[in-house]
């Protein structure tokens, strides 16, 4: 199951031949749909090999993990997204270095960001992350305050705020993780309607992403269907 020399190209195809099925199931242009290869716990050399087979966009939860990935792989032109919980004390490496961060759920984070993003490099991407379905210990702004939170963020001037994420529990069917996903598809509705013009729903994983496809989802968050489940994973 995980990816090598022979078999990344069969993986990363298989991946993203169920991304492009379930967008046309759903009338969209699979073109739409970014495909962001979650490589927490993965080598350096690992990534080099999925990017042979054409992926430019990698999510990293830890910052330390990620940073001596990024110095090994420097020679490659990818996209580093940030996923994981944010630590204040890590804001400046995480401005410095990731081309996204998809879990913003307070201001404090975004204005750390937006202050210690390099002047040389383009506006950092941010999405802000929505606790959908609440759950102990995990992050996230609830749905109530995330108008507040974006137009607050939408202000800073080193960043720019480009849409929402969700990271919610497994439910019980398809039609039930569609529901999860309609919701943060309407909570970015109802934002450009009050004048944001945000372009991005940040949703779906391994087990879940074309659900996700299917109520708009335009970067899908993949690790497992790639290289399997991390040891000592349930």
């Amino acid at each position: 199951m995980l990816i090598g020399p022979q078999n990344s190209t069969l993986h990363v195809n298989h991946v993203r031949s169920r991304i492009r099925q379930a967008a046309t199931a759903a009338g969209r242009d699979p073109a739409t749909v970014t495909l962001v290869v979650v490589t927490k716990a993965q080598t350096a050399e690992t990534i080099r090999v999925a990017a042979t087979a054409g992926v430019t966009d990698f999510g990293e939860n830890y910052v330390q993990e990620a940073s001596a990935k990024m110095d090994q792989l420097a020679d490659l032109a990818l996209r580093w997204h940030f996923i994981g919980a944010i630590q204040s004390n890590k804001t400046r490496a995480i401005a410095e270095r990731f081309d996204w961060v998809h879990s913003i759920d307070r201001l404090s984070v975004a204005r750390r960001l937006s202050e210690q993003r390099p002047y040389h490099a383009p506006p950092l991407n941010l999405c802000i992350q929505v606790e959908l379905v609440p759950e102990p210990n995990k992050g996230g702004v609830a749905p109530g305050l995330i108008g507040e939170l974006a137009a607050a963020a939408a202000k800073l001037p080193r960043v720019c705020l480009r849409g929402l994420m969700c990271v919610p529990p497994p439910q019980a069917n398809a039609a039930a993780e569609r529901a999860v996903f309609a919701h943060l598809r309407a909570l970015l509705e109802e934002l450009n309607a009050s004048g944001h013009k945000l372009d991005t729903l940040s949703m779906g994983m391994s087990g879940d992403f074309e659900a996700a496809i299917a109520e708009g989802a335009t970067l899908v968050r993949i690790g497992t269907a790639l290289f399997g489940k991390r040891s000592g994973n349930p």
